[in-house]
């Protein structure tokens, strides 16, 4: 995967649509304090270049009933290529599984699923172990409530990637 470079502009712009989705070439040529043009220049190609998915917006789903919500940590019984590819397909082709990360260490994956019931997770979690997916074992964990759940801050993530220098030596 090709990195792009990004400079200090770009990362305000990525921020300011991360925080208010899409926004009019005033309006964002305003929250990034660049003129119009340049800045919807900017944009267009951050776009091309892959760094922007979408614009999505935040639904308050507890607005709208009581959903159940669990995360899922996922142990396959062998780590073949074959094996992955298999469980990642089924987790694509389920709506209710809403993320899924693949880990390194103790568990090989992830999930948090949205359902309209426990009943209907636990037919999720059925149909899972019938297709045969290689699933040794996985651990649910019920969600309660949402404590906390925002997109990464890219200024702070962006200056941390520079080196920082090394220290100077002092003479004696």
């Amino acid at each position: 995967m090709k990195r792009v470079g990004l400079d200090a502009t770009d990362i305000r712009i990525l921020s300011a649509i991360q925080s208010h989705g899409q926004l009019s070439k005033t309006k964002l040529a305003e929250i990034v304090n660049l003129s119009a043009t340049p800045c919807w220049a900017r944009l267009d190609r951050l776009k091309t270049a892959g760094l922007i998915r979408g614009f999505h917006a935040r639904i308050a789903l507890e607005r709208i009933g009581d959903f159940t919500q669990v995360i899922v940590t996922v142990s396959l019984n062998s780590h073949r290529k074959s094996n992955f590819d298999r469980f990642e397909t089924f987790v694509r082709q389920h709506d209710e599984i809403i993320e899924c990360i693949a880990t390194g260490g103790g568990m090989d994956y992830v999930m948090k699923v949205v359902c309209p019931s426990l009943a209907a997770f636990q037919g999720l979690m059925e149909q899972m172990l019938e297709e045969e997916l290689g699933v040794e074992r996985y651990m649910t964990y019920i969600g309660t409530r949402e404590v906390k759940s925002t997109p990464p801050n890219l200024a702070k993530l962006a200056a941390a990637r520079v080196t920082p220098t090394a220290p100077t030596e002092r003479s004696t």
